[in-house]
């Protein structure tokens, strides 16, 4: 009997150690369930840092590139063909307006005004005669001495020798253009930036020979894009950097605003002009900084905070439920900091700062750092 009560009490402790090892065993996957439902959730909620806009005052800071121009360069051509014969200037040498540069061979051009001052002359005699002709005949044709027909083919022979005097006269002016022609002057004052061709080249009409350029005053052309023109005028000034004289800065002033913008780019082209009174080269790398007139009460983000989205500016916008949404902007200036927002954002949203590139649409987020 004692042996039998030994055996159930064995098998009872057998059993409630069985049934102890089953509920733990129920009791840790309840547990892993919930930690592996846990960690889905925390996968399914993007973290990210958020901020709110702000408010400030911005001073536009606007930095171009480009280079030192002259005010004013032009090519100067032969007016007609002929051979180089003499050339008075070389490259670097300062003119004045109508200062020989060189002239071109003109035997020919010389026989040709010649002829035509000849026949002029002969066209200018047959007009005398011609006249003096009808005068006669006109009288006798009072006199009843001759007919009608007769006085009036001589007034034909005056007409027509009139005519050709005129061309005659036509002819010289020509030829006189084509004479001055194979004299190069310069058009403007300046400086001889190029010269093309050495005596013996033969040129044709429209042929450079040289290049003038006006380099008293130097200018480079920036393009201020849209969100920025409001804030820049004629008369600003602009601080000129030239890296290839160490970093040195002249100051120059902005002298032209296109009226119209330059599309697609949506860009007003200004023109920097500076006097050149240092006698810089022209053609010369420069940095253009301006600054533009202050902003007052102009709402801001970080510049982190913007997301490109099919060519557009956007940001994350965090709903009451920790969704989040994505708004076009439309930005004004921006630097390395913050962005001006000049419409899509009233001001008091939650924007996301930090993580957006893990989210889209809809997606759930947790707040890392709450916006102020």
């Amino acid at each position: 009997m004692d042996w039998h009560n030994r055996n159930m009490k064995i098998l009872i402790g057998i059993c409630i150690a069985v049934v102890l090892i089953v509920c733990y065993r129920i009791f840790d996957n309840i547990q892993t369930e919930r930690a592996r439902a846990e960690r889905m959730s925390r996968v399914q909620a993007v973290a990210v840092v958020t901020a709110k806009p702000e408010r400030r005052t911005i001073t536009p800071l606007l930095e171009f590139s480009g280079s030192l121009d002259p005010e004013w360069q032009a090519d100067v051509a032969a007016k007609v063909d002929g051979r180089v014969e003499r050339v008075y200037v070389n490259e670097g040498d300062r003119v004045t307006k109508g200062q020989v540069l060189a002239e071109l061979e003109q035997r020919d051009t010389d026989a040709a005004l010649r002829e035509a001052r000849g026949n002029y002359m002969d066209a200018q005699t047959n007009l005398r005669k011609a006249e003096r002709d009808l005068e006669r005949y006109s009288a006798l044709y009072k006199q009843g001495a001759v007919s009608e027909q007769v006085a009036d083919d001589y007034a034909f022979a005056r007409d027509n020798a009139a005519a050709k005097l005129d061309a005659a006269r036509g002819t010289v002016q020509a030829m006189e253009s084509q004479f001055e022609g194979t004299v190069i002057t310069a058009p403007a004052d300046g400086i001889i930036s190029k010269r093309y061709h050495q005596e013996g080249y033969y040129a044709t009409a429209g042929t450079p020979l040289f290049a003038i350029a006006d380099i008293s005053v130097l200018k480079t052309v920036i393009n201020i894009p849209e969100g920025n023109i409001s804030g820049v005028s004629v008369g600003n000034e602009a601080e000129i950097e030239l890296p290839a004289f160490a970093g040195h800065k002249i100051i120059g002033r902005i002298t032209r605003i296109a009226p119209v913008a330059d599309l697609p780019a949506h860009t007003f082209a200004a023109e920097v002009s500076v006097d050149n009174t240092e006698g810089l080269l022209a053609g010369v790398f420069a940095t253009v900084k301006l600054t533009a007139q202050p902003r007052q009460n102009v709402l801001t983000i970080p510049v982190y905070a913007i997301v490109m989205r099919d060519d557009q500016k956007t940001v994350f916008i965090v709903e009451d439920d920790n969704t989040v949404r994505r708004q076009v902007l439309d930005i004004g200036y921006t630097d390395d900091k913050v962005a001006e927002v000049l419409s899509g954002l009233k001001g008091d949203e939650v924007i996301v700062t930090e993580g957006h590139n893990k989210l889209r649409e809809g997606s759930k987020v947790v707040t890392d750092k709450a916006g102020n």
